[in-house]
């Protein structure tokens, strides 16, 4: 199978609306003002050379390359471009998973995949003018992976015979699955490497990391995964809708108006689907920057902007109203599809 990832492509679609910023350090996020409260969406190569990554703040990225072009985020650019990269993808003979704006999974049958790999970079390039990294591998976790070998515009192979040659001796980090706080409580039990997570006791492991956690973390060191490609649509579980605050707000009551506006978008979101909400959640990110979560299921599967409204507000009860609030975001679950 192949996973397919276009390089750089928020910031790639913005150079190709404006070509004057080819070579240039671009950054994507917010409004475009890093003297706003933002966090970066994207960043050209250029600019991750200075080390501006996605998710730091806008300000943060200012001070690294105050040169920088900084641009806002324009979504129906994105979706567009999107659209046309997967279509082109669905015009190959293969089974296409949609994991993203950026990325997908190819299931193909091919004795030559680094050829079949070349001619879907060549047909998204023809189409889009987006250059895009194909990992191949024998499974999801592995051709996930070897994309991050073939960056930028290349072509990586990674499968069970390879692996641990490939992926031995780096950090458990390195796979897709396992963050910095999983890695740092592997390293408390000793286990710094790929290989020796794949080494590891599942006993033990199941013991220390939870009987279904534990033997899934070893089976990510031993690059384990399912070899299938669905095919199946996306579907989404909730819509959120959230705000960041250029100012602090401490005014609680004013924040409740705040969350009354983003639970009847996020309700029109849900309505838009005709799927009822079934649970709200609501995210607070205290000043400076710590976030806290909260949520309630509603009484019965709803439409009812009111009632959704009136779950979200009372979450409010559950946070710290002596804190200054920077962003607030409402979540609405919806029931599943039929």
């Amino acid at each position: 199978m192949l996973h397919v990832d276009l390089d750089q492509f928020i910031a790639a679609v913005e150079v190709l609306r404006r070509p004057e910023l080819a070579g240039k350090p671009v950054v994507v996020g917010g409004r475009g003002d890093p003297t706003e409260r933002g966090v970066v969406s994207t960043a050209s190569y250029e600019a991750r050379d200075h080390g501006v990554g996605s998710g730091m703040p806008l300000r943060v990225a200012a001070k690294k390359i105050p040169d920088a072009i900084f641009l806002p985020v324009d979504k129906d650019a994105y979706n567009e471009a999107s659209d046309v990269v997967m279509n082109t993808l669905r015009s190959f003979d293969a089974v296409v998973d949609v994991l993203g704006w950026d990325e997908a999974f190819l299931g193909v049958e091919t004795d030559d995949p680094e050829s079949f790999a070349r001619r879907v970079q060549a047909a998204v390039l023809d189409a889009t003018g987006l250059h895009c990294s194909v990992g191949i591998g024998d499974n999801i976790l592995r051709a996930k992976i070897a994309t991050g070998f073939g960056k930028p515009r290349g072509v990586f192979r990674l499968t069970r015979d390879n692996w641990f040659a490939v992926m031995g001796e780096r950090d458990p980090a390195a796979l897709w699955g396992i963050g910095s706080r999983t890695a740092k409580k592997l390293a408390a039990h000793d286990i710094h490497t790929v290989r020796e997570l794949a080494l590891a006791p599942v006993d033990e492991m199941a013991r220390s990391f939870g009987p279904k956690i534990g033997p899934w973390l070893v089976g990510l060191g031993r690059g384990a995964a399912t070899a299938t490609v669905t095919g199946e649509p996306w579907v989404a579980r909730s819509h959120s809708r959230e705000t960041t605050f250029q100012h602090n707000v401490a005014d609680w009551d004013e924040l409740a108006e705040h969350v009354r506006r983003l639970a009847a978008q996020a309700t029109d979101d849900v309505r838009a689907e005709n799927r009822e909400g079934v649970r709200v959640g609501l995210k607070i990110r205290y000043a400076p920057f710590v976030t806290h979560t909260a949520s309630a299921p509603l009484v019965e599967p709803t439409f009812d902007t009111s009632v959704i409204a009136d779950t979200a507000v009372a979450l409010l009860e559950r946070f710290d109203h002596e804190r200054e609030v920077r962003l607030v975001g409402v979540r609405v679950e919806m029931t599943p599809p039929h």
